[in-house]
């Protein structure tokens, strides 16, 4: 594949990824009570890092928070929206980096997903702080962890479920820009 169908490719998926960070909050929202902890915005900016790289997942993940609220006001821009943006941008980098750098077997995939499921989660408890510490409300450690871990077990297992999958697929199929086809 050349670098000019490579750079159209990379463009093309990012934006369907931004596009599914848009749409998706409308289907997961209908479902009662898990509806927002299957956090669908993370799905497409973790793919987006493994499939586009990091710094279209840096900009998807920043955009797609800011842009949703824009539109529609969901989520709320100050503290979540912002705190938010911070997370999926170090999502969208974390699997980029991750992707390149380890091989592209199925254990590895698991590992770029877990260890930037990891990080953006602290660096969204960051600035979570960092932003309700300007309005002047407590933002404690128990707080961090029902709001991002407790809270969120059912989009951590779709997540861990789901991307590799989409991964692997794509994979295999050869439409990943960079990335060999991986041997199963």
């Amino acid at each position: 594949m050349n670098q000019a169908k490579k750079s159209y490719l990379r463009l093309t998926y990012a934006a369907l990824c931004l596009a599914l960070c848009i749409i998706l909050p409308f289907f997961t929202g209908q479902i009662p009570t898990i509806g927002a902890m299957l956090s669908p915005m993370h799905i497409p900016v973790l793919l987006c890092g493994f499939l586009c790289g990091w710094p279209y997942g840096l900009v998807v993940g920043f955009v797609a928070p800011l842009l949703r609220s824009a539109m529609f006001g969901m989520p709320p821009i100050m503290p979540t929206g912002l705190s938010m943006a911070f997370e999926l941008a170090a999502y969208g980098v974390l699997t980029g980096i991750l992707y390149r750098v380890l091989p592209k077997k199925p254990l590895y995939i698991y590992v770029s997903l877990i260890l930037a499921m990891i990080g953006g989660r602290i660096v969204y408890g960051i600035f979570r702080f960092i932003l309700l510490g300007i309005n002047g409300t407590e933002f404690s450690l128990a707080l961090w962890v029902s709001g991002t871990i407790t809270g969120s077990i059912p989009g951590i297992i779709v997540h861990i479920v789901l991307v590799p999958l989409i991964v692997l697929a794509l994979q295999k199929a050869g439409l990943i820009p960079d990335a060999p086809k991986a041997a199963a």
